[in-house]
């Protein structure tokens, strides 16, 4: 406590310095008002710092806000804004006006002119956010463009998107983010590339993305890969398994036992279920064990009339047309359900979202439920809370929870109580935590033939429009905990006295901070309103419980005190197991970070063109020389030949048919002396060094990308696979690193061998224009 007082007090103490400024800048034009921008940038070359020119700069930004939008930021936002620019994440409730608070350090960190973003929840905010706010920037000098296509826009390419991210600030989504950066990886030319190295980002509703989502991961998927015959096979061995004696089921996991990891060797004849050689026949059988005792028909996906397999979105109920499971999940529900296979897609590239903003030297983010994930947030993300005062004196009245045994009280209690403060003439705003609970009070409110409005985050800009309104009087509105997020809800004229906005729960949320967010909806800037929550025991968050069915169904009764500590004991370690899987998560995802970095650093150097030598190349020749006759102890003419044909030459020589195989040294001094004779025809044929390297580095730079394919599709293999071995005596993680660590040795030696097969055997021609062409092998 002591420490936010301190961490405060230096806040404030730094606006005083930016209010000092407030008057001076308030009587200058628009033409030097804007014309500081320039003085700013000047004085950073000169060798000031951000924080040197802080004071002065947010008190420019200020006065632009207040002279294009009409809004002057409070003492408050600004606050928020020194602490968005500090590096921090900015608990900041719902309605203290986060947009206008971003400006102020967007200006500030775009005058080094180097890249800075701001994340928000979805497209629709992106757009506009970037509209009304660009109208800031670009009076004072600065450029702005939203990196999401706006309504009715197709979809970006590389020339549009290289605009974008030219642009002083840009405002995005975290998704189209991630996508970009995994696509901007993926380029072959240097000029096809469109970002620019990360600096400075602002998160929008920080915990949704840093949390929630963090292991949501980002996949790019082509090059089908070859359908595997083990599905149906695996899925008929998972129908034989016994619970508890072969595997175990407990809170959303799934894993076997000794006994099933025996019976499972026993049934596909091999000898160890973990060796590596066995890897697909491990991989397939987890997946089909995961398909049939953690995937539900009807909640998590459904069988259409033509066979199709259709994913669930559990927030809305709705089917996901087109979306897919990775990793080969998506074929062992088909294979479960008897359904026609669809075809199996490798991942090409990967990264998560805690990987994706980690890359940023400076993060920063907002949102008005950060203070109860503190603790996580700096051990993950080295960031600290700051819990920002409001501007006004909070009025809300958060009324105790209801409890009660099952669903249908529970919906009809919270349907009563809405119809009452209907009556009153209040707005109603009902916040459910799945869409069955939205269509069941639906149908109650049509019943008593209620005008209202359900929402359940599927169309961002229409759901933004009807959350604009739900403040009007006797409106009554339905929705998910996502839907409409972000938009502000205002009180119509004269509700205010009426006892403000009424927010109705239901059902107990999967943390804290999901209900906070909900009760925000309403109060905000010291307006009057109320929150309460109905739960029960059929939420979601308590799962499949059989102890409760008794309770459900009113067997036996149940005291309130009883109950109100099931539920809650539920979420807490509901809460504590999330927390635990993300700390996991970010020690596995450390394992590819690594190996995605050293990769995506070589592609780099590969685009900007850096030379490399032929010696470099004879010299990766020798090492792939000296493997192959490692490999092959006894080695045979048949064999040498092969190697030769399919790596150096197309043609065998005379030397070749004389040599003698059993001589060791003979062959690999043939082997090497046959690479340069190649490689002195191919650089004969390009006619010039200039010429000859490019060629080298499209060549290894096709190889590297062809090795890190591989790598990428078995390391999301390697993880599935490895999180079925959760059980006693066996270090996963240990197994895990061990594993991939293995494979980024393979692949470079992979790499090695294809770029020098790609050097020696490709095909090449200079035309008329004497532009080089290579048809590789």
């Amino acid at each position: 406590m002591r420490q936010k007082k301190r961490k405060l007090r230096k806040l404030y103490k730094i606006l005083r310095q930016v209010r000092s400024h407030g008057e001076r800048m308030a009587g200058l034009s628009d033409t030097e008002l804007s014309h500081l921008t320039v003085e700013f940038k000047e004085r950073l070359a000169k060798g000031e710092t951000l924080d040197d020119i802080l004071p002065e700069a947010f008190a420019a930004i200020c006065e632009a806000d207040f002279r294009i939008l009409g809004m002057a930021p409070f003492d408050v936002q600004v606050l928020g804004g020194i602490a968005l620019h500090q590096g921090c994440l900015a608990e900041m409730n719902t309605g203290e006006g986060k947009t206008l608070v971003a400006t102020m350090p967007l200006y500030l960190n775009a005058l080094t002119g180097k890249s800075t973003i701001l994340v928000t929840a979805n497209g629709y905010l992106a757009s506009r956010d970037a509209e009304e706010m660009g109208a800031v920037y670009r009076f004072m000098g600065l450029s702005v463009a939203a990196g999401v296509p706006g309504k009715g826009q197709k979809e970006f390419g590389t020339a549009e998107k290289q605009e974008v991210y030219a642009a002083d600030i840009v405002y995005t989504t975290h998704g189209a983010l991630g996508f970009d950066y995994l696509i901007d990886n993926l380029a072959k030319k240097s000029a096809d590339r469109f970002l620019r190295e990360f600096y400075y980002v602002i998160i929008d509703e920080a915990d949704s993305v840093l949390l929630d989502a963090a292991q949501t991961p980002l996949i790019i998927s082509a090059s089908p890969r070859v359908q595997s015959n083990l599905y149906a096979v695996a899925d008929l061995f998972v129908t034989t398994l016994v619970e508890e004696r072969d595997y175990m089921l407990e809170d959303g996991a799934v894993w076997f036992t000794e006994e099933g990891i025996r019976y499972a060797e026993t049934f596909f004849q091999i000898d160890n279920f973990y060796a590596r050689e066995h890897f697909e026949i491990n991989r397939h059988v987890i997946l089909a064990l995961r398909a049939h005792k953690l995937h539900e028909k009807g909640e998590n996906y459904i069988v259409s009339r033509d066979r199709k397999l259709l994913l669930m979105d559990g927030s809305t109920g709705r089917s996901l047309d087109g979306m897919k499971l990775r990793g080969g999940q998506h074929q062992a529900l088909e294979a479960k359900e008897g359904v026609p296979l669809t075809q199996e897609s490798r991942a090409v590239a990967v990264v998560t979202f805690q990987n994706l903003f980690l890359m940023f030297p400076k993060l920063a983010g907002m949102s008005g439920t950060l203070a109860d994930a503190a603790e996580e947030l700096r051990d993950v993300y080295g960031v600290k809370v700051v819990v920002i005062p409001t501007n006004r004196p909070k009025k809300r009245k958060d009324l105790p929870d209801r409890y009660f045994p099952n669903a249908k009280q529970q919906v009809e209690a919270a349907a009563m109580t809405a119809l009452e403060i209907h009556k009153t003439g209040r707005p109603v705003l009902i916040v459910a935590a799945n869409i069955k609970n939205t269509e069941r009070i639906s149908k109650i409110l049509m019943k008593e033939k209620i005008p209202h409005s359900v929402l359940n985050a599927n169309n961002a800009y229409w759901e933004a429009q009807i959350v604009k309104e739900a403040g009007r009087r006797a409106t009554v509105t339905v929705a998910t905990t996502m839907a409409g997020r972000g938009t502000d809800i205002k009180l119509e004229e004269g509700v205010e006295e009426l006892g403000g906005l009424a927010v109705i729960g239901i059902g107990r949320m999967d943390n804290v901070r999901m209900e906070r967010q909900a009760r925000g909806r309403a109060g905000r800037q010291g307006d009057a309103g109320t929150s309460q929550f109905f739960v029960s025991l059929e939420d979601d968050l308590m799962g499949d419980n059989p102890s409760l069915e008794k309770y459900i169904e009113e067997r036996r009764r149940i005291g309130k005190r009883k109950l109100k500590k099931k539920i809650n004991k539920t979420q807490t370690m509901g809460e504590e197991g999330s927390v635990m899987a993300r700390k996991n998560a970010v020690i596995y995802d450390k394992v590819i970070q690594r190996q995605r970095g050293l990769i995506y650093a070589t592609r780099d150097k590969l685009l900007e063109g850096e030379e490399l030598p032929v010696e470099m190349i004879l010299k990766m020749a020798d090492g792939n020389i000296k493997r192959f006759l490692t490999a092959n102890a006894n080695l045979d003419r048949r064999t040498l030949n092969r190697y030769i044909l399919d790596n150096i030459s197309y043609q065998l020589d005379r030397d070749a048919v004389d040599l003698q195989v059993e001589d060791r040294e003979a062959v690999e001094g043939y082997l090497t002396e046959k690479v340069r004779k190649v490689m002195a025809e191919q650089e004969k044929k390009i006619g010039n060094s200039k010429r000859m390297n490019e060629f080298i580095r499209v060549a290894v730079l096709n190889a590297v990308d062809n090795g890190w394919v591989e790598q990428v599709d078995y390391m999301q293999q390697l993880q599935a696979a490895v999180s079925g071995r959760s059980f006693a005596q066996r270090n996963v993680l240990f197994e895990y690193q061990n594993e991939s660590f293995e494979s980024f040795r393979e692949m470079e030696s992979t790499v090695y061998g294809n770029a020098m097969r790609s050097i020696l055997l490709s095909d090449i021609y200079l035309d008329e224009q004497e532009n080089l062409h290579i048809l590789f092998p």
